[in-house]
């Protein structure tokens, strides 16, 4: 009967502090400077999905699919329990749907501790943590994204030597007056414990089986109007007009020796190349009129080397992971995601005003485009999302519905040929 007593007031505690405060804080000293704070933020899809050509689901064909499926589930934990110390925990499960694993087990996405030396000029941290570069959002808050998902392919090396984006590192991060940094030195993770299938050693490159080496990353923000917090390394996709932002920011990440390929088929001489990703970008959001009407803006220009020809391809909460067909992309909704070469996205989004001056039941259209030029392929992708949110109140409660287009490649012309479409309705819950 323990756990159950524990739960209870857990969780009656939980709720008298939402109550009191619209968050879950405790304060540790009188004057509030030292507390812990909870949240919680859960994403649920239901989801319509044209599939790729070729896809099949235990052996059947299958044309289109639907379904259901958790994309994000987060708990966080963070607190400032002294002057000097702050920590940060977040544990969770992500991309949980009919076809995966049974129970799957929660895991800590982030575990970090960092002293700070001053009060905003420089924090020093370690542990698993998403603080890097090498844009705004290879750190995204899953909470406040502007669409029913991030741009994805800022998070470079998601799952393949690094936990969902996030590195065992020590970093240093600050503000010089109008200047926000962050600067990490990681420790990649084994390839070989990997959830993402590696593809053996051949002609074009993909990451090293090798005792990885360590990989540095930064990103530099210079921030025009009200600053955005560093308290954690997520960067949001929109305030809702409740700051006005005009960022710009350019940032990189490298690692030596990263990737490998052979040189040719015949003599199978290996050839070892770099990691290095470089990214600019700029973010805007400021409101229109005194409607609480919002514009929201964002674009990135990214150069990415993964070494000789390195294309990856990724399919969120994937229905299926099986193709037959003459295409480059996978099976299910899976597409080009990365790879060597250059990439441009940008996006839009527009929050209607209010009416009667009331902060709920408010709609935000938004649209976005990724243009990508590979140096495997032989034309540049274009992937385009467009939709909006009912935001039932605020980031709190609000539910999302996108189509979304993604190319596919055919394998023998390594040309888009085609796109195919997917239909997403997700719920976001926040406390």
């Amino acid at each position: 009967m323990k756990p159950f007593f524990l739960t209870a007031a857990l969780s009656t505690l939980g709720l008298y502090l939402y109550a009191q405060n619209k968050e879950l804080k405790l304060s540790l000293n009188e004057t509030g400077t030292h507390y812990l704070k909870a949240n919680f933020t859960a994403q649920v899809w239901t989801r319509y999905t044209y599939n790729n050509p070729g896809t099949t689901i235990n052996g059947i064909s299958e044309k289109e699919t639907f379904d259901v499926g958790l994309r994000r589930v987060r708990f966080q934990l963070m607190g400032k329990i002294s002057d000097k110390v702050f920590i940060y925990t977040q544990l969770g499960i992500n991309n949980y749907g009919y076809n995966s694993a049974r129970k799957p087990g929660l895991f800590f996405h982030d575990v970090a501790t960092e002293y700070h030396l001053t009060n905003k000029l420089f924090h020093l941290g370690t542990g698993l943590t998403g603080w890097s570069g090498f844009s705004r959002y290879a750190a995204p808050s899953a909470g406040n994204i502007l669409g029913y998902d991030a741009p994805l392919y800022q998070q470079s090396t998601n799952d393949v030597n690094d936990q969902f984006l996030r590195k065992l590192s020590i970093y240093v991060k600050g503000k010089i007056r109008k200047f926000d940094y962050r600067l990490a030195l990681s420790k990649p993770l084994m390839i070989d414990a990997s959830t993402y299938s590696v593809k053996a050693i051949n002609v074009n490159s993909d990451f090293s089986y090798n005792a990885p080496k360590l990989q540095t990353s930064g990103y530099l923000m210079y921030q025009f109007w009200d600053e955005e917090s560093n308290v954690t390394p997520y960067m949001s996709g929109t305030y809702l007009g409740k700051k006005k932002i005009l960022t710009f920011g350019a940032g990189f990440q490298y690692q030596p020796d990263a990737m490998w390929h052979y040189a040719d088929t015949l003599s199978k001489n290996i050839i070892h190349q770099k990691l290095f990703n470089i990214g600019f970008d700029v973010f805007f959001e400021h409101p229109i009129k005194n409607n609480g009407s919002v514009l929201t803006l964002y674009a990135a220009a990214s150069n990415t080397d993964y070494g000789k020809n390195y294309i990856r391809n990724n399919g969120v909460l994937n229905p299926a992971n099986i193709n037959t067909g003459n295409t480059l992309s996978g099976g299910g909704n899976s597409f080009a995601m990365y790879g060597t070469g250059n990439t441009l996205f940008a996006q839009i989004g527009y929050l209607l005003p209010k009416k009667n001056n009331i902060d709920v039941n408010r709609i935000q259209p938004y649209a976005d485009i990724t243009l990508a030029k590979y140096d495997r392929l032989k034309s540049t992708t274009a992937m385009w999302d467009i939709g909006f949110n009912w935001l039932i109140d605020g980031q709190r409660s609000k539910i999302s519905l996108n189509y979304q287009s993604r190319p596919i490649i055919n394998t023998t012309s390594l040309k888009q040929t085609s796109n195919k479409g997917m239909m997403v309705v997700q719920f976001q819950i926040a406390i």
